[in-house]
């Protein structure tokens, strides 16, 4: 059984999985004085669950489109088996036993092509419910991905000499009728971290389904329920990189620094435009248990990373992170009737709920409320209701820049950053901030996205760091 409060419950993602190798040295092996009481939450290998859904970024069709399609999905399953033999081989160095371990995922996805054909024949009945079906299909295929990573990751540990346990939340086989809850707390009650290394499929079958509210997050999930569950001393993120104080990719990796010790309030800012310490949703559990995050980059095992907890606040006023999203749309709605009438905006909301959709920020003045919102929730159902109730309703694409920080509540940094953006020439289109001065997000066109952040950054981030430093 477990001991509560000793554990570390650790994710380690899929692009990470693909060089499990050195991940085994980086992090799990790292300190041979913390190998046991760590149980890690594991992706499926990067790329894979791509292959078993949908390619989020590309026209690429994954294999749960090609069944609700009614294509050929049984072939697109076995080019995936041999893809996952493929990856199987590139382990086989580092300690993988290549015939136990294409055994075990090939009579797993023979046993999901089965499965998959019944439900194509009930479906072709006519007499069930099409959505709940194909939900059920999207949970089927996701779970193969996290079973294959997870029991590679176990095989190799065992090669290693390792006490190693392989924790199959998948329900793979199971007919149980457990809520996601109640299987993590049925796995785990023999599990004996102190004396074996853990791995979990970052998957979890759940009557409720877990990917009915979560979708592609679920792996964040089962990490934050698990921690929870166990009551662990610390939830750590394991990424190909620091969170830092701006994207190295952008502005070049001397120019940022990692961010040592931020608060949720801030990984929710982050959160919000799609740059993602965790799942919003998988860390407000972590939070509201008081189980601090840590985000580290697994390639660099001796730096700490950086630590989120409920309550910190930096000591002093500063920006900690600049970030931002290029993919959003700006809807202003102009209405001569709008100054001085009570819930005006309350009708707009509406309009937004019945589509669906969230936003952002929003910003007011006596006939106009703008209200920037993600493109991939933009609709033309929902322009044609705006456009229905009120006089002018312009859509345009934009870019949304912010400057983020725990404690950002210092006379002049609104100013330093608009005069960074401005001397530069970027026409700030519209700015948001809050009393709570947590989040300063500036709009600005598509094409100045990458410069507004470089200027921010220097002015915000890296003179700060120079002073500093002096």
């Amino acid at each position: 059984m477990v001991k509560t409060n000793q554990v570390c419950i650790e994710k380690i993602g899929g692009t990470s999985m693909l060089l499990f190798g050195k991940i085994v040295d980086s992090i799990i092996l790292h300190d041979e004085q913390n190998v046991y009481n760590r149980i890690f939450v594991v992706s499926a290998y990067g790329g894979i669950t791509n292959d078993l859904l949908e390619h989020k970024k590309s026209d690429n069709t994954g294999i749960y489109k090609i069944f609700e399609r009614q294509g050929n999905y049984q072939q697109a399953l076995q080019k995936l088996k041999q893809k996952l033999f493929k990856i199987n081989k590139g382990f086989v160095e580092v300690g993988l036993d290549l015939t136990i371990a294409n055994e075990f995922i090939s009579t797993r996805i023979d046993k999901a092509i089965a499965v998959l054909e019944s439900i194509e024949a009930v479906l072709a009945s006519g007499y069930v419910n099409r959505t709940e079906l194909l939900l059920s299909t999207r949970e089927l295929l996701a779970s193969l991905g996290e079973m294959h990573s997870a029991f590679n990751s176990a095989n190799i540990l065992q090669y290693r000499g390792y006490q190693s346990n392989f924790i199959d939340l998948s329900g793979w086989g199971d007919s149980s009728q457990y809520t996601i809850d109640e299987r993590i707390k049925h796995a785990f009650e023999t599990v004996n971290p102190s004396a074996e290394i853990c791995f979990v499929t970052g998957y979890t079958k759940g009557t409720e389904g877990i990917m009915r509210e979560f979708d592609r997050g679920y792996s964040e999930v089962t990490f934050s329920k698990i921690a929870v569950a166990l009551k662990a001393k610390e939830a750590v993120i394991h990424k190909e990189f620091h969170l830092c104080s701006g994207d190295p990719e952008l502005l070049g990796i001397d120019a940022v620094k990692p961010m040592c010790n931020t608060n949720f309030d801030v990984a929710d800012q982050l959160a919000d435009v799609d740059m993602e310490a965790i799942h919003p949703k998988a860390s407000k559990v972590l939070e509201t248990a008081g189980i601090p995050i840590r985000v580290k980059n697994a390639f660099e095992p001796r730096h700490q990373g950086t630590l989120i907890t409920k309550d910190y606040i930096c000591p002093e006023s500063r920006i900690e992170i600049i970030t931002g999203s290029k993919k959003t749309t700006s809807i202003s709605i102009y209405d001569t009737r709008m100054v001085g009438k009570i819930g005006f905006d309350l009708e707009i909301m509406k309009v937004f709920v019945k589509n669906q959709v969230s936003f952002i920020c929003k910003m007011t003045n006596a006939n106009t409320i703008e209200i920037i919102i993600k493109d991939k929730n933009y609709s033309k159902a929902l322009v044609k209701d705006l456009k229905a109730q009120f006089e002018t309703v312009t859509v345009a694409p934009v870019a949304i820049v912010c400057a983020i920080g725990s404690n950002i509540a210092k006379p002049g940094i609104l100013a330093m950053a608009t005069n960074a953006l401005a001397s530069k020439g970027i026409n700030i289109l519209a700015v948001s901030q809050t009393s709570r001065q947590t989040n300063m997000q500036f709009i600005v066109f598509r094409d100045a996205f990458i410069e507004a952040q470089k200027y921010l950054h220097q002015a915000l981030c890296e003179q700060q760091k120079d002073s500093e430093a002096n």
